[in-house]
């Protein structure tokens, strides 16, 4: 017992170790210069849909009611009677002036319906710089400006944005919220650090086209599950300028009910653990409170060390909710979503199958799925 709490106890150490290096990442992200371009350039916006999410029609208004000078906004569907469609037939007629298209791309035939969405209306885009946004991402008027000016740098061919998590109605909704917010960005911020931009996260990326011309397009990415990090270290790797972006979206999560939010979860640690194997052994020393709270039922003389442990993840917490998305942790949520993560952070290393949208799928050690 003595000597686990021994061990438990230098993973404690290094966990605080991580703590530090968030608060100097964070303030090293937010040292960045703010671009000014003169010119922005033209942008497609790409919104792959299925179903109605909730907000959906909001979250797309938000896109409909840009600033940017020229841009065009290009939506797909798997069928024509998917409920998402007359939400964008009401928002085409709302902003009749707005270049807008609806793409029925029918049946995916390999596993990432995602990325066959995105390919379809690829082929159609007009404009070179591309936004590729889910549909749960909410967006201020001025942001297609504020990205376009990060590509004014020649040398910069991808960009994916940092999310602030916006909870919906459910307790499991906003736990979820608060890991993004105090534990998953402050990953982001250290591996960009520490390793630089390897790495795309989903909601937002925005790319130049040569960038997918020299990856092999989105082929190369079909048979992915985690298809948006695939697509940063493939760009990455090909000599590609990626960054994270200066420009913060919202990401509004649903009021899942539990059975929801934990199959989400699972495919979320069990991609994660196929994406970046050792990374996700690692991720380890991210959850200070759980081994502290552990150590401390080992050896209960040795309690101080979760009183630090939970003021320098405290710390942590308050570099990137404040300092970057600008929204106040809530302690309580934040304790009890450290406990739930590490659960899950442990369950990311059994099963091999998903649930996404409704289907079941297999997942392989390289990363890739197929349906089963």
């Amino acid at each position: 017992m003595f000597a686990a709490a021994i061990v438990l106890g230098c993973l404690l150490a290094g966990s605080i170790v991580y703590c530090l290096l968030i608060v100097v990442a964070a303030r090293d992200y937010l040292a960045q210069p703010i671009p000014v371009t003169g010119a922005p350039p033209p942008i497609s916006v790409l919104k792959p849909l299925a179903g109605v999410d909730e907000g959906l029609a909001a979250n797309l208004r938000s896109f409909f009611d840009q600033d940017h000078p020229e841009f065009e906004i290009l939506f797909a569907v798997r069928e024509e009677s998917d409920p998402a469609v007359p939400v964008v037939q009401a928002l085409q007629q709302q902003f009749p002036a707005r270049a807008s298209r609806l793409i029925v791309t029918g049946e995916p035939p390999y596993p990432n319906a995602k990325v066959f969405s995105l390919d379809q209306m690829l082929a159609v885009s007009r404009h070179e710089l591309l936004v590729m946004s889910d549909s749960d991402i909410r967006v201020g008027p001025g942001f297609l400006t504020s990205l376009a000016a990060e590509f004014a740098d020649p040398k910069i061919s991808l960009a994916t944005c940092p999310y602030r998590a916006v909870a919906g109605r459910s307790l499991w909704s906003d736990l979820e919220a608060e890991g993004m917010n105090t534990d998953f960005l402050a990953g982001l911020v250290v591996a960009r650090m520490i390793a630089g931009v390897k790495f795309a996260v989903g909601p937002t990326v925005a790319a130049r086209k040569p960038v997918l011309a020299k990856i092999g397009g989105f082929n190369t990415l079909k048979n992915y599950l985690a298809e948006d990090f695939v697509l940063g270290k493939f760009a990455s790797r090909a000599g590609f300028g990626v960054i994270l972006s200066r420009n913060i979206v919202e990401h509004h999560i649903g009021s899942e009910p539990w059975r929801v939010n934990v199959a989400h979860r699972l495919r979320w640690v069990r991609s994660t653990r196929r994406s970046r194997p050792l990374g996700y052994i690692g991720q380890l020393l991210t959850h200070p409170l759980p081994l502290a709270i552990i150590m401390c039922t080992l050896a209960p003389g040795w309690w101080p060390a979760l009183i630090i442990a939970a003021a320098f993840r405290a710390l942590a917490a308050w570099s990137t909710s404040i300092w970057i998305l600008n929204t106040r942790p809530r302690w309580l949520l934040v304790i009890l979503q450290d406990i739930l993560s590490f659960g899950f952070w442990i369950a990311g290393f059994f099963g091999n199958t998903i649930v996404w949208r409704g289907r079941r799928y297999y997942l392989y050690s390289d990363g890739r799925f197929e349906l089963r």
